[in-house]
């Protein structure tokens, strides 16, 4: 994540708070949204097919200060919507108490073609090798990751008041 203290504000509901940011503030925000990621893997991911919104639930496979990680197989739809529109939208949800706590992430995916990545995905999801996917060379094996949008928290507490919750963003 490259940021610099220049010129960043807090900004709610679209107002910028004159009081700058630090990149230690950013950073420990950004590090609550890796957090709970990371101790709520499944979440819904939405694409788009044209202009049909299209949801599933998927696993994801670990999220760091560079995005939030999955994998699929190049054959599957999800792919194809990817590659077409590269705008995502994610929902994580932790049960909890009083009603839960969400977390929604807008952002853009790239696709990561590194050789390491595709070894430890095989080592941590040796599920994949069972559908055919032998090495880390293999075509079906496609990796991706949300690296830059915002994120925000969502609670009972703030249901009515969505457009001042505070973004996130990476």
């Amino acid at each position: 994540m490259t940021l610099s203290n220049k010129g960043l504000n807090a900004v709610t509901s679209g107002v910028k708070i004159p009081k700058t940011i630090s990149r230690k503030e950013i950073d420990m925000n950004f590090q609550d949204v890796v957090k709970f990621a990371n101790d709520n893997l499944v979440c819904y991911l939405a694409t788009t097919e044209g202009d049909q919104p299209r949801v599933r639930a998927l696993r994801m496979w670990f999220a760091d200060d560079k995005g939030f990680y999955f994998h699929t197989e190049s054959v599957k739809s999800i792919c194809k919507q990817l590659k077409s529109n590269n705008k995502v939208e994610l929902c994580f949800f932790d049960p909890g108490s009083d009603g839960g706590r969400m977390m929604r992430v807008a952002g853009k995916v790239e696709f990561v073609d590194d050789l390491a990545l595709k070894n430890k995905v095989l080592t941590d999801r040796p599920f994949l090798k069972a559908i055919g996917i032998k090495g880390p060379e293999n075509p079906l094996l496609v990796i991706f990751r949300v690296f830059t949008g915002e994120a925000y928290f969502w609670t009972r507490a703030n249901n009515m008041k969505e457009t001042e919750i505070e973004r996130i963003k990476f």
